[in-house]
């Protein structure tokens, strides 16, 4: 081509830029994505079906329908219809709100007790769990298995107990000193296999299993010894702690909720802010994500360990000392932890081990025990169920892949998500 052609020419024409994706069409797509969040409510749905099919097999009115299904199908469909509905509409009522209550309320027919009673359920059960939970979200960070959680919140609930009514103090200082008393306790409990870990190597999940039977039988063995058992009991129980040393109800006498969530919420920030904001917690998260490269940096692994197994055994101990200054009990029997360490570890798996995903994991199962409570007594529903439905929905959760196939999610686009949302719509 000659020069002048050349010069004539136009020039090439610019490709056209691609168009920037919104903030709401990528939204919209990451929506049926295998983002955390999809994962984790599928999970929930995925429970409730199969809880809904166990409540329709363990039904023998409905099953009875099933005998001539071919013959007449709506019966039997109908039938598992309303023994779900009404089991689940039961677990709702119980764990968030009636509304039939508030009905009567807005009518003047009720009172805002009973409006509130289900939400202080659920907050009243979700209180010690959040302890638990961060006891062993805490040690999975730093690497540890701390199965002694149910071990440290014994001894957290006996300490609690003995400062509550063993010592005469004001009110509030009496309050504090038993609430400590419950961490020192749990904290002494988490040393032990903590130094154990770091001076020997052995293994925390055999000595914190160990640890939470030795626990048990001394709560079983305090109990009866005199000066602790209540003179007016023959029976297995302690003298009961003293008002001063109870943590103050937000809802009045006849509501169970207690300040307790709120320091439950002050701690959960408290080990957030530890995990992500502190030199400890680099020191922890470093040593759980690889021990041998932070033993080349410079960081005491031994120390780590031990650091990790005190704070987690302290939380776990203030899980237990919530069962008796809070409004669960008032007084130590052999079940008075129930079984808020062992849960605390599906509470942990359930958020994560994240501080505020322990703290909505353990506001979900506080909220299914509130509302199985209410299905048991309404929908004559077993309890069990309930224990069931928290089984599985940890099962799905820890098998996200599981859930991805039945679902077909795609693949999460979280980077292009978090892009869309710097820059704003």
């Amino acid at each position: 081509m000659s020069e002048a052609a050349q010069e004539t020419a136009p020039p090439p024409a610019k490709a056209p830029e691609p168009e920037r994706e919104s903030f709401g069409q990528a939204f919209l797509q990451g929506l049926w994505a295998a983002n955390t969040v999809t994962v984790t409510i599928l999970a929930v749905v995925l429970a409730l079906v199969i809880g809904g099919i166990l409540i329709i097999v363990s039904d023998p009115d409905v099953m009875a329908q099933y005998g001539y299904f071919t013959a007449r199908p709506g019966d039997a469909l109908q039938s598992s219809w309303e023994v779900v509905r009404d089991a689940y509409a039961s677990l709702f009522k119980g764990a968030i709100v009636d509304p039939a209550a508030v009905s009567d309320w807005i009518s003047g027919d009720g009172g805002w007790e009973r409006v509130f009673a289900p939400i202080s359920e659920t907050l009243t059960y979700t209180t010690p769990l959040v302890f638990t939970g961060l006891s062993v979200a805490l040690a999975f960070r730093g690497g540890l298995f701390n199965i002694g959680a149910q071990g440290q919140a014994i001894v957290g609930v006996i300490l609690a107990a003995l400062a509550g009514f063993l010592i005469p103090l004001p009110p509030v200082l009496h309050l504090i000193v038993a609430l400590l008393a419950g961490a020192l306790g749990g904290a002494i409990w988490g040393f032990i296999p903590g130094f154990l870990k770091a001076r020997t190597g052995a293994h925390e999940v055999i000595n914190t299993i160990m640890l939470n039977y030795v626990a048990l039988y001394f709560l079983t063995w305090i109990i009866i010894q005199k000066g602790v058992q209540n003179p007016e009991r023959t029976d297995a129980i302690s003298k009961p702690v003293e008002s001063s040393a109870q943590l103050p109800r937000l809802l009045g006498d006849n509501l169970r909720v207690h300040a307790g969530i709120i320091l439950a919420v002050l701690v959960t920030w408290g080990v957030a802010w530890l995990l992500n904001r502190s030199t400890l917690g680099f020191e922890l998260r470093a040593v759980g994500n690889n021990p041998d490269a932070s033993r080349t940096a410079g960081i005491s692994v031994t120390t780590t360990y031990i650091a990790v197994m005190v704070i987690a055994g302290a939380l776990a101990g203030l899980g237990g000392a919530n069962m008796v200054v809070g409004s669960t009990a008032d007084a130590l029997t052999p079940l008075v932890v129930a079984q808020i360490g062992f849960d605390g570890i599906l509470v942990a798996l359930l958020g994560r081990v994240k501080p505020w995903g322990v703290a909505l994991a353990a506001l979900l199962f506080g909220a299914l025990r509130a509302g199985g409570n209410t299905m048991q007594s309404v929908s004559s529903i077993s309890l069990e169920l309930v224990t069931v439905l928290q089984a599985l929905i940890v099962i799905f959760i820890a098998a996200p892949a599981l859930v991805k196939a039945i679902f077909r999610l795609r693949a999460a686009r979280a980077a292009r998500l978090s892009t869309s949302l710097a820059k704003g719509w």
